[in-house]
């Protein structure tokens, strides 16, 4: 299973291999051992679907706190996202900086995001689905986020925030400079 490292190197895109007949193809997902091989020892107790309706939809960057910190496991099952990953952990050389990179359902990759990062996206056809692995339940009262328009984090979006669908929520999430130490 190949793995391509990312500008941080905790964070890991997964080209899954589909096999292809004359009937159509099939791909394995997620198989424990595989992942383990490469180093993914998460135990993912959740799998989750987001379903979008337009391009342009923003989701995040969310994250969850400690004890209820989670490592996720996310691919496109439908469509084309511009997907995010902010490092949180203050203590790491790459704290404040972010992944950017765009995934499709038709590449078969997908995306590990370790505990202490926030993730987010926007979509980038109509009718996009994501599809989640996530390592713990969900907790509300540990969910957290940054504003993904934050300027310190220079992040390219392909669609502008501003004139783009974000819940009320997201809109009203802290900059990077003003959320608590969340992570060490």
């Amino acid at each position: 299973m190949p793995v391509t490292k990312t500008e941080i190197p905790d964070v890991k895109v997964i080209s899954l291999s589909p096999h292809e007949d004359s009937r159509g193809m099939f791909v394995e997902t997620y198989e424990v051992s595989a992942f383990a091989d490469i180093g993914i020892d998460s135990e993912f107790t959740q799998d989750a679907l987001s379903v979008n309706r337009e391009r342009g939809t923003f989701r995040g960057l969310h994250f969850q706190a400690p004890p209820f910190a989670q490592d996720t496991l996310v691919r496109v099952a439908k469509g084309r996202i511009f997907d995010v990953v902010l490092d949180l952990r203050r203590s790491a050389p790459t704290f404040g900086q972010h992944v950017a990179l765009e995934l499709c359902a038709d590449d078969w990759r997908c995306l590990f995001i370790p505990a202490g990062f926030a993730h987010g996206f926007c979509t980038l056809e109509d009718r996009c689905e994501i599809a989640y692995k996530l390592a713990g339940p969900y907790a509300p009262a540990h969910a957290g986020g940054v504003f993904l328009h934050d300027p310190d984090l220079a992040i390219a979006w392909p669609i502008d925030p501003a004139a783009g669908i974000l819940s009320d929520k997201d809109k009203g999430l802290p900059r990077l400079r003003d959320l608590a130490h969340v992570f060490p």
